[in-house]
């Protein structure tokens, strides 16, 4: 069992900066892909960046050029560097991990409680 937990949220006006990070504790696997989510209200969950055990990154268009994804010297560990920050923005993030790339942006096993991240003047 994997246990992910993020830190990291709050209130931010629009073009500002946040970093979120999230700590992977358990049977953690080295190779294990980890990723960001977000859900905003009324939408979908939606992946907003993936990185692989090789850190291999890949960001959904919306956010590309303005986040980050980053991991840890351990690979148990992951960030998400948000950079001009957008009010459409607004959501609860959610990290994630599994030891399938593939399913790590699509169903990953492993997610923590997310942390909310609200953009507004």
């Amino acid at each position: 069992q994997v246990q992910l937990v993020e830190s990291g949220g709050g209130l931010v006006q629009p073009g500002g900066s946040l970093r979120l990070s999230c700590a992977a504790s358990g049977s953690i696997f080295s190779g294990y892909a980890m990723a960001w989510y977000r859900q905003a209200p009324g939408k979908q969950r939606e992946l907003v960046a993936h990185i692989t055990s090789g850190g291999s990154t890949n960001y959904a268009d919306s956010v590309k050029g303005r986040f980050t994804i980053s991991r840890g010297n351990a690979k148990n560990t992951v960030s998400l560097e948000m950079n001009s920050l957008k009010p459409e923005d607004t959501a609860v993030y959610y990290c994630a991990a599994d030891g399938d790339v593939v399913r790590t942006a699509t169903r990953p096993r492993y997610w923590g409680q997310g942390t909310q991240v609200t953009v507004s003047s």
